[in-house]
């Protein structure tokens, strides 16, 4: 007999994708012998409050069906319950950017439901900022400007509506200062038109900010923008896509463990795709190595 499963939906996410896959993917995760249950999100962060009460009553399987945010919110549910629950991820949202590093299928639900039932689990690493938790990227300044744009945009989805928004904000964007401390060394000021720092390899729906990054190795991967002209912006833009950014002129990369930002004002930033306001103009950061388990397929990437 085997584990039971509890399924978070968000049916908000992927613009309403995540409401039409409640019941193919309930009847993909339904197997002779398995308790199945499952709850719909009803407001914004509701998913992590779902998959604590999950834990406490007994589920080991926590299933989220959405997006990144969706997927991070579920997790630090798992997370405050402080018990040995996996989380397995179906993807329903925009972006799912988090999938393309554990190299789970994007459309594919019936392949996720295998996973669930019969993959491996992983450990993988977790970012934190001002006590929120996030699994692939924290993001400051154009990132932001691209989510705010997306969410005016009816008529795309998925990779294509964050590319869009992408190329409408490079020309408007006006940069912003920010002084980064990286492990206690104090790195400057600097007047940056991106800051992403990166826990997976791929960030806003299709562009390759961390490459190289490992989801196990207790650092988060930074890339720091600085501002620059258009025909600057472009060249940033096309070594993202990429994943060359890291030798374009104006473009640094480097990782760490724990960070201190000072902003002139509490700044706007993303964590997983979701928008938050700081509480303050210095907003800190830190990687907890090790602390989620995660639903993969037996094959996948390390």
């Amino acid at each position: 007999m085997g584990e039971p499963v509890f399924v978070v939906f968000n049916p908000r996410s992927g613009k309403g994708r995540g409401a039409r896959l409640v019941q193919p993917v309930l009847e993909a995760l339904a197997r002779p012998g398995i308790t199945l249950e499952h709850a719909l999100t009803a407001q914004a962060g509701h998913e992590a409050e779902l998959a604590e009460r999950a834990v406490a009553s007994g589920f080991r399987k926590i299933v989220a069906v959405g997006g990144d945010g969706t997927w991070s919110n579920v997790a630090s549910g798992v997370l405050r319950s402080g018990q040995a629950a996996a989380l397995g991820l179906i993807p329903g949202g925009t972006g799912c950017d988090l999938a393309k590093s554990l190299g789970i299928p994007p459309k594919d639900v019936a392949a996720c439901a295998a996973i669930v039932h019969d993959g491996a689990v992983r450990t993988i690493d977790v970012g934190r900022i001002e006590g929120r938790y996030f699994l692939n990227c924290a993001g400051f300044g154009y990132d932001i400007a691209v989510i705010e744009d997306s969410w005016r945009v009816t008529w795309l989805q998925g990779d294509l509506l964050y590319l869009y928004c992408a190329l409408k904000q490079l020309g408007s964007f006006p940069g912003f200062p920010v002084e980064i401390e990286a492990d206690g060394v104090v790195q400057g000021r600097r007047e940056l038109l991106l800051l992403v720092l990166a826990n997976g390899r791929i960030f806003g729906g299709g562009f390759r900010i961390a490459p190289g990054a490992d989801l196990a190795d207790g650092r988060l991967d930074v890339s720091v923008f600085g501002n620059a002209g258009l025909l600057g912006r472009l060249s940033m833009l096309v070594g993202l896509l990429r994943g060359t950014h890291g030798a374009v002129a104006g473009v640094h990369t480097f990782s760490g463990r724990r960070f201190r930002l000072r902003f002139d004002a509490p700044p706007a930033y993303e964590t997983d795709g979701e928008w938050n306001r700081a509480a303050g103009p210095v907003v800190e950061l830190e990687m907890l190595p090790g602390a989620l388990r995660v639903m993969v397929p037996a094959t996948a990437p390390a």
